[in-house]
Parts: C-alpha cells; sequence; structure tokens
C-alpha cells in the first residue's frame, strides 16, 4: 500500500534503521529525508518537537507523528491509519 510518511532520519541513527526495516517489512512507502543535509528538515522537526531534535520523526498523511518510536507502536500506528 502506498503512503505519504516522510521520514525524518540521519546516516548515523540505529533506531531510525530499524523503523525503516520495519516500515519495509510492511510495504510501506515513505519519503526520507535526512536532517543533516537538509536544513529546513531540521527546522521542521524542531518546531514538532519544541526545540528538540530527537530522530527517527516520523510525518503521517494526516499530519500526526511519532519521535523514536518502538516498533509496537509504530505497528500500532500503522494499524490505526490503516496502512496493516
Amino acid at each position: 500500500m502506498t503512503s505519504k510518511i516522510n521520514f525524518y532520519t540521519t546516516n548515523w541513527c540505529g533506531d531510525c534503521v530499524r523503523s525503516k526495516a520495519l516500515l519495509k517489512k510492511h510495504g510501506i512507502d515513505f519519503n526520507e529525508i535526512n536532517v543533516d543535509e537538509n536544513l529546513e528538515a531540521n527546522e521542521y522537526i524542531k518546531i514538532l518537537q519544541n526545540q528538540k531534535r530527537r530522530i527517527p520523526t516520523i510525518v503521517f498523511e494526516d499530519n500526526s507523528f511519532l519521535v523514536e518510536p518502538t516498533d509496537p507502536e509504530l505497528e500500532e500506528k500503522l494499524r490505526a491509519l490503516n496502512l496493516i
């Protein structure tokens, strides 16, 4: 199933690798945005997080988002959005 998910990440983030693997396992498409390379994206996640910069930050089509989700949290959100 295709989805408009923005996945804010960096090259060095282990939690990002884990969350991306879970999305791929379920066949979920996402736009990967590296916040170390994209200053606008970096500022955007800081706005979402009250000036914090925690990753992964995953923004869904309904503009809801998760920050550093565990696998069960991410799967629960995907189910709530009827993506899995």
